[in-house]
């Protein structure tokens, strides 16, 4: 018996053309804008991010699952549609093929959206801050799917670092053993998404948009995965540090309590962060987002200037 025909991606004109072209294209995940911020900041952020790429000489490929459809690149009306549903899928690669048999929407994870992006050719990707081990891991195996697909995707991923609340050295350690490459942006420490230093180091470092590019085509000539580019915020623009390791504890404390588990553990805590920094968080969320974008923007035209 045949099987069903499963509807490949849709690229936007503007990604289509720039790909055919050799320009350069930076993909974004839609889960941030989904998931990751309030509304309706995250529609305002959604422009904001996209200008951020193009800031850096780049098109923007905001990635999402339409009825069933991957979509690279969004229209207007489906970055509305991605900002405004509350009842959205979070789509990590294990979940991709259930939406897109049986016809759901939903934004993409890091995972999800490094798989659809390296499959449309795009070689860019620009995030907040990566999945990883969580804490107490060897007690409840909680790891972010997105490390073992980084080791599987070959692409670059510019990012803050990991989120704040995971096990930064297990995680560093469980990339290393995935063979994943990391690098610190113009550092030997490894950020800590909200503030500049996570207290872990990296072994390497780039000094420019032409080193990344030139680490990730060397590593593609090797061996499929990833190379992520570590960047870390500015101190002058971090969170205060105090006030981050304060509420992040007393978050964790109450996210046990209130017996919150598994994927739901990174919202509550985010979201108890955000009130107990008065916005604070949201606004160095947004930041280093863009950052990043702007980044990825620089370095997906150095990438492209590579293969021209």
């Amino acid at each position: 018996m045949p099987s069903s025909p499963i509807s490949p991606s849709v690229l936007s004109p503007e990604v289509a053309d720039a790909l055919i072209a050799g320009r350069p294209v930076v993909a974004l995940e839609s889960t941030l804008l989904a998931h990751g911020l309030p509304r309706p900041q995250n529609r305002a952020a959604a422009d904001q991010v996209e200008n951020a790429v193009r800031a850096g000489g780049a098109v923007p490929a905001t990635i999402a699952v339409v009825d069933g459809v991957p979509h690279v690149g969004l229209t207007a009306a489906q970055v509305d549609r991605v900002c405004a549903d509350p009842e959205l899928a979070k789509l990590g690669v294990r979940d991709l093929p259930v939406a897109l048999a049986l016809g759901h929407s939903g934004a993409t994870t890091v995972s999800s959206t490094a798989l659809l992006a390296a499959r449309a050719g795009i070689g860019v990707f620009a995030t907040g801050g990566l999945g990883g081990v969580h804490r107490h891991a060897a007690e409840t195996f909680d790891e972010s799917a997105d490390l073992v697909a980084l080791a599987r995707t070959s692409l670059v991923v510019v990012c803050a670092g990991v989120k704040s609340i995971l096990d930064v050295p297990a995680t560093l350690e469980r990339l290393e053993s995935l063979s994943v490459t990391v690098v610190g942006w113009r550092t030997n420490r490894f950020p800590g998404f909200y503030v500049t230093d996570s207290g872990s180091p990296v072994d390497w470092s780039v000094a420019s948009a032409g080193e990344a590019a030139r680490v990730f085509a060397a590593r593609r000539e090797l061996v499929p995965g990833a190379v992520v580019v570590a960047n870390p915020l500015p101190v002058d623009e971090q969170l205060d540090t105090e006030l981050h390791d304060r509420v992040i504890a007393d978050a964790l404390a109450a996210a046990d309590a209130a017996g919150a588990r598994g994927k739901d553990v990174t919202p509550f805590v985010l979201g108890h962060l955000h009130d107990a920094s008065g916005g604070a968080s949201l606004e160095v969320n947004v930041r280093l987002v863009l950052r990043n974008a702007e980044l990825a923007g620089q370095i997906a035209a150095e990438l492209a200037a590579l293969a021209g």
